[in-house]
């Protein structure tokens, strides 16, 4: 059975270089300052995952076919660009981007990619997205969340969703650190990283699209979460009853549907990072097959874990193939 990754990570080492110097600035957001110093790590763990994530070539292909990889939808790594200057920003998304189609076309039947861009610009943001729409295998965008403790939901990003929204590119938000007005109770017991912080922090920036009506206005937005849905398909019911109860009491405007309906018209979610067959069973009864995509979440992750679940979770066979490839195909327009 054929198995296509949506989550899977690289970074450029031009972008990698720039966080370095980014780190040594004593005004550095906090949670990239804990982030950027294990990333950029000396041991023997971090190195190693940092030449994983710098590899676009023959060892990434060959870590794919030894765990059974046939595709994987490459995107660059969080925090990306969105810790830099506008213009740093903008140059090192574009640059990316580039390296990026080449790999891909050094290797079209296996790799395809989420563009990279800088929100810090919305609108080189927005001609940035015009341009990379057009580039061969790539099939969507990456946000790796907040940018500098702002998130998507601001009505200056307006430019950036509108070219989303005309070219009907699926957006992947994928978490990163809390942002600095949230980070302080995360900061102790490594609960900023991903076993708590990112969850915490990438479903808080899901929940603002939805609740400041930005599917409204952008009707054609589709936004895929990682790790399951981060969190929100299980509190569904609580979000419906506790919105309409601030409706009520007048705490919240009035939307034109339910954030439940807005959940599952505009996200889909994938696998990555929880092998865990009762999640996976509440997610698919609580949005469908069609909403779930398969991602291993390389090199982050254990790819043959990820696979292994894939192959023996206790699910029907159509089920599995729509989860392990074919929602991929459907949803990212791939070969």
């Amino acid at each position: 059975m054929r198995k296509i990754a949506v989550e899977e990570a690289y970074v450029t080492a031009e972008i990698a270089a720039e966080w370095g110097r980014e780190l040594a600035k004593k005004t550095v957001e906090p949670g990239f300052r804990m982030m950027g110093q294990t990333m950029l790590g000396q041991s023997p763990g971090a190195r190693r995952v940092h030449e994983q994530l710098l590899d676009l070539g023959a060892g990434r292909i060959a870590a794919m076919d030894a765990a059974g990889i046939d595709m994987q939808l490459l995107s660059v790594t969080a925090p990306g660009v969105q810790v830099f200057d506008p213009v740093t920003a903008t140059a090192l998304a574009r640059h990316a981007n580039d390296v990026l189609v080449a790999a891909i076309a050094r290797h079209p039947t296996r790799l395809a990619g989420l563009a990279a861009v800088a929100p810090q610009d919305p609108s080189g943001a927005a001609t940035e997205i015009e341009r990379v729409a057009g580039l061969a295998g790539i099939k969507g965008l990456i946000i790796n969340s907040h940018t500098h403790g702002e998130y998507l939901d601001h009505a200056r990003y307006a430019p950036l969703f509108e070219a989303v929204n005309a070219l009907r590119l699926p957006l992947y938000l994928h978490p990163r650190e809390p942002s600095p007005a949230m980070i302080g109770p995360f900061l102790d017991y490594g609960l900023y990283f991903a076993g708590w912080g990112f969850a915490a922090e990438a479903g808080l920036h899901a929940m603002r699209m939805i609740m400041s009506g930005l599917f409204d206005r952008y009707p054609a937005l589709r936004i895929v979460l990682g790790h399951m849905g981060e969190s929100i398909p299980f509190w569904l019911q609580r979000i419906d009853n506790r919105y309409l109860l601030q409706v009520r009491i007048g705490a919240v405007g009035k939307l034109a549907r339910l954030p439940s309906e807005y959940f599952l018209e505009h996200f889909l979610i994938t696998t990555s990072g929880v092998c865990f067959e009762p999640a996976l069973r509440m997610c698919l009864e609580v949005l469908g097959a069609e909403r779930i995509l398969f991602a291993a979440d390389y090199p982050y992750e254990s790819v043959e874990e990820a696979v292994s679940f894939m192959d023996t979770v206790n699910v029907p066979e159509g089920v599995r193939e729509q989860i392990a490839w074919r929602n991929a195909v459907r949803v990212f327009g791939l070969d």
